[in-house]
């Protein structure tokens, strides 16, 4: 009999379960419309000089170039791989294992439940309102109860997958109701296609509040992996005790600066409004079939609709090659898809086969 070399492992991981990522579940087809990309990326130069050193652990001119982007200074800004591993980190840094909290509104995305799970920290849910907004009188009173020991409270704006933004005066009201007790992460990541609605200009009266950012959604850069926290500066030295010596590859790091250039943002936001036109003539024309129900928030480069028999509407959409995702197992969201903002001929695929199924 041979030795199951999972006993090795700790009680905790042994019971994950991982985060499922569009490209974890994968599927066959030729469209795929379920990771919220972008459709096509830039060109980009990089130098090979440097490749036989190590990297810096947060390269400076990244810092600079994203702060000058942020509107922050460079002291209050982080990069990692990803806005993942700044969730992780955050996790890492102020959960003490099988002790502390975070809290998430569900429906959300799963990371932070993932993240959290990883490293030992529970979890409390706390449902949005009916317009998905969130519940503030009930993460206040969450946060009030002194055997949840809550250090972190998770907030998405845009939400993934519902689309909608938090409002200044509920984030208000949560900084308010975790002063002194945690942080509010918001997690911005696909903040670009709505720039009005950013919060980060409340991060200099708000030590408490972190946003995440990333170069993966408008920028067209989720290969590289590059995400930032933007945080007080007492956050992010303690942030970085955590990190791993060399987060950043060079490469990465050329790529970045280039992406944060002049040249480089004039290419991102022209990309945003190709792909916030194409989601309003998308969305139009979705509105038209008998199938279509609700409609949830339009600023991501998303859309999260309900189908009449949803489920089975994912699965047709399958058989044809198209993939998309699911979210029909998610709280409050039976029957819905989320399909992601591609290419003016993926659009136009994708209609013609909802009209084909229109009935």
């Amino acid at each position: 009999m041979s030795f199951d070399i999972s006993s090795l492992a700790t009680a905790r991981v042994r019971g994950l379960c991982p985060y499922m990522s569009a490209r974890r579940i994968g599927g066959m087809g030729h469209t795929f419309l379920n990771a919220n990309e972008a459709p096509s990326s830039a060109a980009f130069l990089m130098s090979s000089q440097k490749l036989n050193r190590y990297p810096d652990c947060q390269p400076a001119e990244v810092l600079e170039a994203y702060a000058a982007y942020a509107g922050v200074s460079p002291e209050n800004v982080m990069v990692s791989r990803g806005s993942d591993e700044a969730i992780g980190l955050l996790i890492r840094t102020f959960c003490e294992e099988n002790r502390d909290s975070i809290i998430i509104c569900p429906p959300t995305y799963g990371m932070y439940r993932v993240s959290a799970d990883t490293n030992g920290a529970r979890v409390l849910e706390v449902p949005p309102r009916e317009d998905f907004s969130p519940d503030t009188a009930a993460i206040r009173n969450t946060l009030q109860n002194p055997e949840n020991r809550v250090k972190l409270v998770f907030l998405c704006s845009p939400n993934n997958p519902t689309g909608e933004t938090v409002k200044r005066a509920d984030l208000l009201e949560v900084l308010d109701a975790a002063r002194d007790k945690a942080l509010v992460v918001v997690d911005e990541a696909y903040i670009e296609f709505c720039p009005e609605d950013t919060l980060a200009d409340l991060l200099p009266e708000n030590p408490h509040l972190v946003i995440t950012r990333t170069l993966s959604k408008a920028f067209g850069l989720a290969g590289i992996r590059c995400g930032f926290a933007l945080a007080s500066p007492e956050v992010i030295k303690l942030m970085l005790k955590v990190i791993d010596p060399y987060p950043i590859c060079d490469p990465v790091a050329q790529i970045a600066v280039q992406a944060l250039s002049k040249n480089g943002l004039e290419i991102m936001r022209a990309r945003v409004k190709e792909l916030n036109d194409r989601k309003e003539r998308f969305i139009a024309e979705v509105k038209k079939l008998s199938r279509t129900g609700e409609v949830f928030g339009t600023k991501p480069n998303y859309v999260l609709f309900r189908f009449r028999d949803g489920e089975q509407l994912f699965s047709d959409f399958v058989h044809r090659g198209v993939i998309l995702r699911d979210f029909n197992d998610k709280p409050r969201l039976k029957d819905c898809i989320r399909i992601t903002i591609g290419s003016e001929e993926e659009m136009q695929e994708v209609l013609r086969i909802l009209k084909e199924l229109d009935k």
